[in-house]
């Protein structure tokens, strides 16, 4: 029996969460991990002595059976826990024991899902987080990575990179710049000095692959350095066909006090297709 740490994934019963178990179910038993389903009752506004508080916990039990009576008959081995606290602090303290959780991308609200529990998830793990939403993902192919140059993006490219490799993927590293424009900026900037911008990102960009072809030689690695639009829009259209998206916690641009940049986070709310956020403590994609 493995040693290795499960993936755990969180339902709601939600449509969102059924894909993520199904998503997180099909992972594991290719990785020969356990899987472990985990459901929060959110007991922030419980007070003692509510006798109700009891219910919810039968319902949250009943709900995290159903979610298992769906992989009946299914490998990996599959475990039920219930938690209790805040959704997004508990599933991030939990997930210290595994070795990725998986959440439902949820609902949109106000325009966007800014404040979803998946985004909270995303902000406090230890491990790298899939995020999966109900888009149909059959004939998908590729991966693509964001890159900025960071420490965070390197990781993400290695962790992308052994992903795509494993399943015989073609890699696409994904790099979004702001170039002077030489008539907005008149006078502040040159169409030689746009040019010369371009050429030292170009170069940023490849030095973040390089090594690549060394450690996955049958490895078809796509290099797109993006001028015209921001990092968000061009990982979401590069990713409308993909079946996996992978960006870092962080990006170079990032302040350090902010646990989710703002590329993650911008994706998130504009999913394109399931999507990885890399922790720079997790190392290279090994589930």
């Amino acid at each position: 029996m493995t040693t290795r740490k499960p993936i755990a994934v969180a339902t709601n019963d939600s449509a969102q969460s059924q894909a993520a178990v199904l998503w997180a179910a099909a992972r594991a038993k290719r990785a020969g991990l356990p899987l472990v389903l985990l459901h929060v009752v959110d007991d922030r506004w419980v007070a003692e002595p509510y006798p109700w508080f009891g219910t919810l916990q039968e319902v949250g039990q009943e709900l995290l059976q159903k979610a298992a009576a769906r992989l009946d008959g299914v490998e990996p081995a599959v475990s039920t826990e219930l938690l209790t606290g805040s959704v997004g602090g508990s599933l991030a303290k939990y997930s210290k024991r595994t070795s990725m959780m998986v959440v439902g991308s949820g609902s949109g609200h106000l325009g966007g899902t800014l404040a979803d529990r998946a985004l909270q998830v995303a902000k406090g793990a230890k491990v790298p987080v899939a995020v999966v939403g109900t888009q149909d993902l059959e004939g998908r192919t590729g991966v693509v990575v964001g890159v900025d140059g960071s420490p965070e993006a390197t990781q993400a490219v290695a962790f992308a990179a052994a992903e795509a490799d494993r399943d015989g993927d073609e890699l696409t590293v994904v790099y979004a710049i702001s170039v002077p424009n030489p008539v907005i900026d008149a006078g502040l900037s040159t169409a030689t000095l746009a040019s010369l911008a371009v050429d030292e990102e170009r170069i940023v960009l490849s030095e973040t692959v390089a090594g690549l072809k060394e450690d996955y030689p049958d490895l078809t690695v796509h290099q797109r350095l993006e001028t015209e639009r921001g990092p968000v829009d061009a990982l979401v259209d590069a990713a409308s066909g993909a079946r996996l998206l992978v960006v870092g916690s962080r990006g170079r641009g990032a302040f350090k006090r902010l646990l989710l940049g703002s590329t993650a986070h911008g994706v998130l709310r504009h999913l394109p297709c399931p999507t990885i956020i890399t922790r720079t403590e997790a190392g290279v994609s090994q589930i």
